[in-house]
């Protein structure tokens, strides 16, 4: 035991003590010294802090053929988004929940350009999920030729991949007439998209033998990808489960949660609405799957709502101007217009965990109901597939 008087010991802790008697003093400075502004409450930041993160991605292009036989494909794609985001928004690394971001490229259309060898990319790289739904519903099929060596390279080229390796890299490409096609050849398009630690997955819409005729499993071999074929004329099949109609009054009680704001902010909250009514339009059990889609971590609107935009530190609702405000908050004092917005989160966040719950007890009772149901020939189970095998390569789990 030391001394009480042992001066070697004291002094060793005494620089300890100095330090933290100065840290606290000059904390209190700077407390002292910082002008006090209205900004968002730290719970609201750490709350949505908590159950996103950005570090890691998944990035997955979807390549669809929109010549004049894929009306079929065209509609799975439609009414399966949902499924396959809320798969997507399942995704885990370690204890991070990735990033999701999706592009969309139609090709084989004759009413393309044809010196762009009739591509056309529709949606960029975006976790703006309405405007992907929006522009899914914008496409129409026509008669063309479908090269797809290249769009795959144009789709290499023009998006935002990720250069470090990390990040979970998908292209998805569906169609119908033999892969060879056009003047890029579809082997340097893929080991091109290789190099680039993308994978691409190639789906034939038709006869299992006749795609591996016409190339479609060579592509996707060239990226260790996955090949599979479909039905595109199938209709998606929808359980219907006891928990649908009260998801779906949660879910009219989470648009209301949405504070729109700038100049495009009334726009995208009726943008909203319109892509409930599309999921709606193939039924209210496929409403309910973009409701739970609304309750993840993947559902973000930074760019229109308030709400949503609080996650980012820099932003301050008092910093907004009056004439990009909704009607609501335009007569709102800097304190009340906190308070306003931290009251719209709070009720965000239970309404989605109330969804949440109730969609694990509907996927179970989905589950039961699907038992004996064989739907692997559809575009979500074949994207779904792939998508959960190429993650574990990359340590995602689901």
């Amino acid at each position: 035991m030391k001394k009480l008087f042992d001066l070697k010991y004291y002094a060793l802790l005494i620089p300890a003590f100095v330090s933290g008697a100065y840290a606290l003093y000059a904390g209190n400075i700077s407390a002292r010294c910082v002008r006090p502004t209205y900004v968002l409450s730290t719970p609201v930041v750490q709350t949505i802090a908590s159950t996103t993160t950005t570090s890691k991605k998944i990035k997955l292009a979807l390549l669809l053929d929109t010549s004049n036989s894929m009306d079929g494909l065209i509609d799975q794609a439609k009414s399966q988004l949902w499924t396959i985001v809320n798969e997507l928004a399942a995704a885990k690394f370690g204890n991070e929940k990735p990033d999701v971001q999706i592009a969309l490229y139609e090709y084989g259309n004759d009413q393309l350009a044809a010196s762009e060898g009739y591509i056309r990319l529709v949606t960029p790289l975006t976790n703006d999920l309405d405007k992907i739904s929006q522009d899914l519903f914008g496409l129409k099929t026509n008669g063309g030729s479908e090269f797809c060596g290249q769009v795959i390279q144009t789709a290499c080229k023009q998006l935002d991949w990720s250069t470090d390796g990390g990040d979970l890299q998908i292209i998805f490409i569906a169609g119908n007439e033999p892969f060879t096609q056009g003047s890029i050849n579809y082997q340097v398009a893929c080991s091109d998209a290789k190099k680039k630690n993308i994978v691409v997955n190639t789906i034939f819409c038709g006869d299992f033998q006749e795609g591996i005729n016409t190339s479609w499993k060579s592509g996707a071999d060239l990226t260790l990808g996955t090949y599979a074929s479909i039905e595109q004329n199938s209709k998606t099949v929808f359980v219907p489960s006891p928990y649908d109609d009260k998801i779906d009054q949660l879910n009219t009680q989470l648009n209301t949660t949405y504070i729109e704001y700038g100049h495009e902010g009334k726009m995208k909250k009726e943008a909203q609405s319109v892509q409930d009514e599309n999921a709606g339009s193939y039924g209210a059990e496929n409403k309910v799957n973009r409701a739970v889609s609304k309750s993840t971590h993947v559902y973000k609107n930074k760019s229109w709502d308030m709400v949503d935009a609080s996650e980012d530190k820099e932003f301050d609702v008092t910093k907004v101007s009056k004439d990009q405000l909704p009607d609501a908050m335009k007569n709102m004092n800097n304190e009340q217009k906190v308070t306003y917005v931290n009251a719209k989160h709070e009720e965000r966040e239970k309404v989605k965990s109330e969804i949440q719950d109730l969609n694990k007890k509907r996927s179970e009772y989905i589950a039961l109901q699907n038992k004996n149901n064989n739907t692997e020939n559809m575009l979500d189970k074949s994207m779904i597939n792939s998508i959960k095998q190429q993650a574990a390569k990359k340590n995602f789990v689901f």
